[in-house]
């Protein structure tokens, strides 16, 4: 028998990307993924660093294919390469026993901005629309933005606010807009709407669709991100963010134009149990339902980003999802490698039950 595949010895590969040299020298005790190494050892799985790129794609997928799981840690965009090539690999490997968390094929089903309009219903949710073509976007966008307030665009696939922008009419004109990139260091913007519909419309040939949602006044109050393992949460994240708010007068790249620090809290912080209870108990049981995902394919570590919504009647809060990140979750809690490592050994066993059926 195997035993790399034997009930009794476990494998799986941390995947991320990088170069020759990153591919050469990572280990998991240099790794800046070192706690989840450890937390995995304590579980008893062995776990390899795989460092991937797709000039090297063919002998990652040799490595892939010789352990049990397969954990991957790669942004949808990174230095202009997407996961284009990434994916399909995955679907192979997976096709061919190794389980693969997050899959390609849940993460366009949750991963993805789209999904913010999939799920609006939900009460996480608000006023959302999505734009299916760049001829669509062109025709009914304006007369939402006139209607509405500002806007928040969102291209489908992206990270580190790539393609987000604020949109906002101005007064005594229905032609001009003031927009803002999400991206760090980016300035407002004056500009004919027509010509921002133009500038968006390559993220259709990238992620399919444009997500369009109402801008919450309530962003410089910050954003909570909810870190889950499969169904649980495993900790929180609480940020002051800056992203969508023009720069002081120092300039973007100024101390007081950086966001704040990320503060982590485990699962059981008293400020978030609320949100926990939604999370765990209503809205991803909803997700699932909504998305067609069972239990055993949610992502073994992925997030729910919130802002500030509305305060209700009795003057509690209320959270807007903002986005869910699934591709490359990180970094992430202190109680989150051990809540990792339970998930990677519940998933594998069944894995390999279900290959013995």
């Amino acid at each position: 028998m195997d035993t790399e595949h034997s009930p009794h010895h476990k494998t799986v590969a941390i995947l991320s990307r990088g170069d020759a040299a990153a591919r050469r020298d990572t280990t998991p005790q240099n790794s800046r993924f070192i706690r989840v190494f450890e937390a995995l050892s304590a579980v008893g799985i062995e776990a390899r660093p795989v460092v991937y790129d797709e000039a090297f794609a063919d002998a990652v997928r040799n490595e892939l294919l010789a352990v049990d799981g397969v954990l991957v840690w790669v942004d949808p965009i990174h230095q202009g390469k997407t996961r284009a090539a990434l994916d399909p690999l995955l679907r192979e490997i997976a096709a061919q026993g190794p389980w693969v968390s997050a899959h390609p094929d849940i993460i366009l089903k949750m991963g993805v901005k789209e999904v913010l309009y999939r799920t609006r219903h939900l009460g996480w949710g608000g006023d959302t629309h999505r734009y299916d073509s760049a001829d669509a976007f062109r025709v009914e966008f304006p007369s939402c933005l006139r209607a509405g307030g500002p806007r928040v665009i969102k291209q489908n696939r992206g990270n580190g606010g790539q393609g987000v922008w604020k949109v906002e009419a101005l007064p005594d004109t229905a032609t001009t807009v003031r927009v803002l990139h999400a991206l760090r260091g980016s300035l407002p913007e004056e500009m004919p709407l027509d010509a921002f519909i133009v500038r968006c419309e390559p993220y259709f040939g990238w992620g399919g669709c444009i997500i369009d949602q109402a801008y919450q006044p309530r962003l410089p109050e910050g954003m909570i991100r909810c870190y889950m393992s499969g169904s649980k949460v495993a900790g929180f994240g609480q940020q002051l963010i800056k992203a969508l708010i023009p720069p002081p007068p120092e300039g973007p790249d100024s101390p007081e134009a950086q966001p704040g620090s990320r503060m982590m809290h485990g699962p059981d912080a008293s400020l978030f149990q609320t949100l926990r209870r939604s999370m765990e108990d209503t809205w991803t049981p909803q997700l699932m339902e909504t998305l067609d995902i069972d239990e055993d394919s949610l992502p073994v570590i992925w997030d729910a980003d919130f802002l500030y919504g509305p305060q209700d009647a009795a003057g509690a809060d209320t959270y807007v999802l903002c986005e869910i990140n699934a591709s490359s979750c990180f970094a992430i809690p202190d109680d989150a490698p051990a809540a990792i490592a339970r998930t990677v050994k519940d998933r594998i066993l069944q894995n390999q039950r279900a290959g013995s059926g």
